[in-house]
């Protein structure tokens, strides 16, 4: 007895140490503890969302599901019933109903060799599962079958500019540590990761010992910060014109490579850009077949499209006699031969047709009349060698081959120098404004909508040796010995150069045969009005049964008449458009009936009598049919946005200051917050469109 009793006064006194100071073998229990039951939890950021020059959404976030499978018969409910999969056969036959698999392969996933498996996965059938997918699956009530949820990026126009767009993912290893932020690794999404990747924020949890969270108002929250939006200049009616355009030209041809560029000749904006091959964002069909996006990445001899710059060159520096004959068909420098494609020539023929001709020979003399030295300096006033600067990473700048005389002699019809597309656009953008070039851009702004404006990139020649190099532009088009009379349309002038590029073999020296090689157009419409610069690249034609002309013709002649067409319905629209009145400290019923008068559509924000502030601001000029905003005095309420565009959303925003989240694309049909509802310390609505 009186050891047991000495045990128990030990450990009572033991206790009451332990008691009075908190501590145990030199361990603060009271940090032990909260460490124990305090903890972060990760407010995740939202990756900007990336538009087109409409407010059509190109890329934004989403959540993707991965399907398990656990088979381990130790995972069941506490009195015993199976939380594995028991019925395999069964599950097999659901699963197989919306996953990329078999049910025979889905059965031999769920019967591993292995019995100690805990749990399978499914490849990539099982991975990146739409929302409703889920929710199908989990109709079924299979028995063991999870899912995991990760952050992903949403491509709604699946196979669109996809490499001018560009895609964004979770880095791989990124689950091991914890991560699961997506990266930008292609086009506009890895040009602007930093702008478009967000801020996590974090919640600072207390948890009591079964895990619920305890002190809710003694907790910090950290809020996340979003990424800003990108604004791009892309237009999506061009682009899904152009889109199907390429894609009926590369089934029926199939060449190794396309680009193909729409630009406003004014302003530089890319209106539509695409390549083949391409893939599909939304599916990642085709994603491997060229990682590269060509249309800046890739630097190759222009050809005769690059006599643009050497006729411009001659006539600006002032060596050029149009009336000057020659003898065509070939010429020898430096002992070797050039030839014009057509090698018997066309006899003695005038200057003045050399260009419209695509003369090698011809412009070799417009070289040889400069010199070296000054044909260099015009290449280097164009922009060639040094990049554009545009908005898309791994811009190449160039080279240039020009030690010897026969290196600047070739330069001068486009061999021996190499180009990224985006330099021939600018390029061709000086003979459309005058002699002055505009920098091609693909991004409007990146934060809110705005106006391009346009960048200069130099003045290499002046306006009228533009003028003279437009004629013969359109000599190459209109006249019978001009090289690109299959691209006239009908009701418009157009002005262009066609082009031949060899390409280099992979032991030097130039590949030969009929298809072996790059042909271009690089073409201005209206010519006496210059709208828009349309450059198409073909590379290789595997099944070449019409001429490259011809070829290019079934996406060059579509695309500009389509983009034509579209100028000539925004001027109609133009000549309608409205001057907005102004409605400020006028009753809500004068204002809304004052500006109805003018066509326009009006909605109020508040619950007062009296407006207070208008968006559209007074002066504003908008097409009929726009919505103008009021804001009232007295308390801030929210509208019916049932049916309103994006562009009337961010109207909202930037009346109320309110950040107004927008999912989907189309017209507003689901608000989080209620009709009238009061917006004072309301900090975001969130609205769905379709």
């Amino acid at each position: 007895m009186l050891i047991i009793a000495a045990i128990f006064l030990i450990f009572m006194g033991r206790f009451a140490y332990i008691a009075a100071t908190g501590h145990i073998a030199g361990v603060d229990l009271t940090k032990r503890s909260n460490k124990k039951y305090e903890g972060d939890s990760v407010i995740r950021a939202q990756r900007g969302t990336i538009y087109d020059s409409s407010g059509n959404v190109l890329a934004q976030d989403t959540n993707a599901y991965a399907v398990y499978a656990v088979l381990s018969h130790d995972y069941v409910t506490a009195d015993k019933k199976p939380l594995y999969v028991a019925d395999k056969k069964k599950t097999a036959k659901a699963l197989s109903k919306y996953l990329p698999m078999s049910e025979a392969n889905i059965y031999k996933q769920l019967t591993p060799k292995n019995k100690a498996v805990y749990q399978v996965e499914f490849g990539s059938a099982g991975q990146n599962l739409s929302l409703s997918i889920k929710r199908k699956i989990e109709k079924q009530h299979l028995t063991g079958i999870y899912f995991k949820e990760s952050p992903t990026r949403l491509y709604p126009n699946g196979t669109f500019a996809s490499h001018v767009v560009g895609i964004a993912q979770t880095p791989k290893g990124s689950e091991d540590s914890g991560s699961q932020d997506l990266v930008g690794v292609m086009g506009v999404e890895k040009y602007f990761n930093e702008q478009l990747t967000g801020q996590d924020g974090y919640k600072n949890l207390t948890k009591d010992s079964y895990g619920y969270s305890i002190n809710q108002n003694k907790n910090k929250v950290k809020a996340a910060k979003n990424g800003q939006d990108v604004y791009l200049t892309l237009d999506s009616r061009m682009q899904s014109y152009l889109e199907s355009l390429l894609s009926k030209v590369n089934k029926k041809y199939q060449p190794a490579s396309m680009n193909a560029v729409l630009m406003n000749a004014k302003t530089g904006e890319i209106l539509a850009a695409s390549q083949r091959p391409t893939f599909n964002a939304s599916t990642k069909k085709g994603i491997g077949d060229v990682w590269r996006d060509t249309l800046v990445e890739d630097g190759y001899e222009p050809g005769s499209v690059l006599k643009i710059a050497t006729l411009s060159a001659a006539i600006d520096s002032g060596h050029y006699n149009p009336d000057q004959y020659y003898k065509s068909g070939s010429v020898l420098v430096s002992g070797k031969k050039i030839s014009d494609w057509q090698t018997a020539g066309w006899g003695m023929i005038p200057l003045n047709q050399a260009f419209a001709r695509s003369s090698n020979v011809g412009m070799v003399k417009l070289e040889q009349e400069m010199g070296a030295k000054t044909w260099k300096s015009y290449i280097e006033k164009f922009g060639f060698l040094k990049k554009t600067g545009i908005e898309l990473p791994g811009e190449t700048a160039g080279t240039l081959q020009y030690e010897r005389p026969l290196d600047q002699a070739t330069t001068s019809f486009g061999q021996g120098i190499n180009v990224n597309v985006m330099q021939m656009l600018q390029m061709t953008s000086a003979i459309a404004n005058n002699g002055t070039m505009i920098k091609p851009q693909i991004l409007a702004d990146v934060g809110q909508e705005q106006q391009i404006t346009p960048i200069k990139a130099g003045k290499p020649i002046k306006a009228s040796t533009a003028k003279k190099v437009m004629q013969n532009m359109e000599d190459v088009v209109y006249k019978d010995y001009g090289t690109g009379q299959v691209y006239q349309i009908p009701g418009y002038k157009i002005a262009a150069k066609t082009g031949t590029a060899q390409i280099t073999g992979p032991n030097g020296g130039y590949l030969t045969g009929a298809s072996n090689y790059i042909f271009s157009v690089s073409g201005i419409a209206p010519a006496d009005d210059p709208k828009y610069i349309l450059y198409i690249t073909m590379k290789q034609p595997g099944n070449m049964t019409d001429s490259a002309e011809t070829i290019l013709s079934q996406v060059f002649n579509p695309m500009m008449k389509r983009a034509l067409e579209y100028t000539k319905e925004a001027e109609k629209d133009k000549q309608q458009q409205v001057k907005v009145a102004s409605v400020l400290s006028q009753s809500t019923k004068d204002a809304q009936k004052k500006l109805e008068a003018q066509n326009l559509k009006t909605t109020l924000v508040g619950s007062g009598n009296l407006v207070v502030q208008q968006l559209p601001k007074a002066g504003s000029v908008i097409l009929p049919n726009q919505r103008v905003l009021l804001m009232t005095n007295g308390a801030m309420t929210m509208p019916d946005v049932n049916g309103w565009s994006k562009n009337d959303l961010l109207k909202l925003a930037q009346l109320t200051g309110i950040d107004v989240d927008i999912k989907g694309s189309g017209y507003a049909y689901h608000q989080s917050l209620a009709v009238n509802s009061l917006l004072d310390g309301v900090k975001q609505i969130k609205v769905q469109l379709k």
